[in-house]
C-alpha cells in the first residue's frame, strides 16, 4: 500500500530527496561513462586481437561502474523507504503520492525548482502538471498557501 504525503510532509523531505536525486544523477552519469568506456575497451581488444589490454584501465572502469551501480541502488532504496517515486533520473523528476478529492495524484518536483509547486493526476504525468492552488490545498489536506 503506497504512502500518501501532505504537501507539508513532502516539503519536509525535499532537502533529503533533493540531495539523494542529485547524487543519483551523478551516479547515473558515471555509470553511463563507465559503460561507454568498457564498450570502447572491448572494441579495442577485439580489433587488436586481444594483444593490447590495459589492465589498470580495465580495473578502474569496472570499479567506477560497480561503485556507480551501488550508489544508484542505494538511492532507489532510499526513495522506496521514503515513499516517493523517481520518475526521470536524467532530469531529476520526483513524485510524492498524495490524495486529491479521494483520488491518488502526485505532488511533482524537479531538481532546480525551489519548492513543490505542482501536482498532476497519476495518468497524466509531467505534461499534466498543474500549479498547487488554494483549491488543491483545501481539497488535498486542508493546508493553506
Amino acid at each position: 500500500m503506497p504512502r500518501y504525503f501532505t504537501l507539508a510532509e513532502a516539503r519536509q523531505r525535499l532537502a533529503e530527496v533533493g540531495s539523494a536525486i542529485r547524487e543519483g544523477i551523478e551516479a547515473r552519469k558515471s555509470l553511463q561513462t563507465a559503460e561507454d568506456d568498457h564498450r570502447a575497451m572491448v572494441e579495442r581488444i577485439m580489433f587488436s586481437g586481444g594483444c593490447s589490454v590495459d589492465r589498470e584501465s580495465a580495473v578502474q572502469t569496472r570499479d567506477m561502474r560497480d561503485t556507480s551501480a551501488v550508489k544508484l541502488k542505494r538511492m532507489f532504496e532510499s526513495f522506496e523507504e521514503i515513499g516517493c517515486v523517481v520518475k526521470d533520473l536524467e532530469i531529476g523528476l520526483v513524485d510524492f503520492p498524495a490524495k486529491f478529492r479521494g483520488q491518488e495524484v502526485y505532488l511533482c518536483w524537479r531538481v532546480g525548482e525551489p519548492d513543490i509547486a505542482f501536482w498532476h493526476p497519476v495518468d497524466e504525468g509531467f505534461a499534466g502538471r498543474r500549479p498547487i492552488d488554494r483549491e488543491f490545498l483545501r481539497e488535498c489536506s486542508g493546508e493553506s498557501l
